[in-house]
């Protein structure tokens, strides 16, 4: 190693052992990031673990209370204080691929077996469609009305019953 250079911590998981690597003496020590006290404290009040009955938490309701408040963040404009105003107003194409980022988000965890991160994940894509609801301008009640229609009927029979002209516009027997 050269005298001018720092070794390097490099960790090796098969065998648990550590291994340097040199480092320039020109390039700075890294530093730990650590986000300011003010900043860990807001966390730790808002970002609380998990617990089953939360006041509200099994009603299905939420759901469209958020609608709602989504509705409502849309109808302020308020770019500067709101996420939902703020992704709405940047186009459906943008909503979109928010709610495609999360669905892929929620499949790795789950996939991955992270059940704590799949449930968080889950609460992040129902957002973000109902962010793409409000800019489809499709209201909660539809879409419950479509399941309750498609309740007690066999996914197979259903899908078998769509329209064809909806396989033809697709150009694909393969429906989502």
């Amino acid at each position: 190693m050269a005298k001018d250079a720092k070794p390097a911590k490099i960790s090796k998981k098969k065998t648990g052992k550590v291994t340097t690597l040199p480092m320039p003496a020109s390039l700075p020590a890294p530093k730990k990031l650590v986000a300011p006290k003010s900043a860990r404290r807001a966390e730790r009040a808002v970002l609380t673990p998990l617990h089953e009955g939360i006041a509200g938490a099994s009603d299905s309701a939420v759901l469209e209370r958020l609608h709602r408040t989504v509705l409502a963040r849309q109808a302020s404009g308020d770019v500067v204080a709101s996420h939902s105003a703020r992704l709405l107003a940047r186009g459906t194409a943008k909503v979109a691929q928010k709610l495609g980022e999360e669905a892929v988000e929620l499949v790795i965890e789950a996939t991955l077996g992270n059940h704590h991160a799949a449930v968080l994940e889950s609460a992040d894509l129902l957002y973000h469609l109902l962010v793409l609801w409000v800019d489809a301008g499709i209201a909660p009640e539809q879409v419950w009305g479509e399941l309750a229609r498609r309740e007690g009927i066999s996914g197979i029979a259903e899908k078998a019953a769509r329209p064809k002209g909806i396989v033809r516009a697709a150009r694909t027997t393969k429906l989502p």
